[in-house]
């Protein structure tokens, strides 16, 4: 009730809010595409005395979970928005259809979109820290920096994983206002003064 009098109220309000889903789920598909396309794509080849090392995502495995999750997150994304486009936005408000139905289909958005953005997030964080290593090396054990021989390749990692932090905060804000429509549902039906 607070959101809707801080949006304006009523009819008005509801329609500020499913716009603003529907425009941070496009954000986070064409986001988490783009985080995946970014760093599944980054390669970079450098020859060592006549010896070819090739530098690819998959050599971190923080890397690989990254391009996973920001796959899925615009997999997602992309079928939510689906839903909520062809289904006249039903599910996004849970009173589509009336009930315990509609509920139990808030509940199911709102656990995904949860679910979304710790995943998500887990990943951005688990990248960043390998990216870390990658930049400065890790000198008590001896690991040397490789962005230094792999210029290019460090900084489309770099693109990929800027992409992906921003995808990872678009998918927070989408957990919030999914749990806003999910509890929304069960506040009461009039104002107490």
């Amino acid at each position: 009730m607070a959101m809707a009098l801080a949006l304006g109220g009523g009819q008005d309000a509801e329609r500020k809010v499913k716009v603003a889903e529907v425009a941070l789920r496009a954000l986070l598909c064409g986001l988490g595409a783009l985080a995946a396309a970014l760093v599944a794509t980054d390669t970079q080849t450098r020859t060592f005395f006549s010896l070819q090392k090739k530098a690819s995502y998959t050599d971190m495995k923080a890397m690989v979970f990254l391009v996973d999750a920001a796959a899925v997150a615009a997999g997602y994304s992309l079928l939510q928005l689906a839903a909520r486009c062809c289904g006249g936005g039903a599910m996004s408000s849970g009173r589509g259809d009336g009930g315990g139905r509609g509920r139990a289909l808030s509940w199911c958005v709102f656990s995904c979109d949860q679910a979304l953005a710790y995943v998500l997030l887990a990943a951005v964080a688990a990248a960043l820290q390998a990216s870390v290593v990658a930049k400065r090396g890790q000198p008590e054990l001896q690991w040397m920096g490789i962005c230094a021989l792999y210029g290019a390749f460090c900084r489309q990692a770099g693109a990929g994983l800027a992409t992906a932090v921003v995808a990872g905060l678009a998918a927070v804000l989408l957990a919030f206002l999914s749990a806003f429509n999910l509890f929304r549902l069960y506040g009461s039906g009039g104002t107490k003064s």
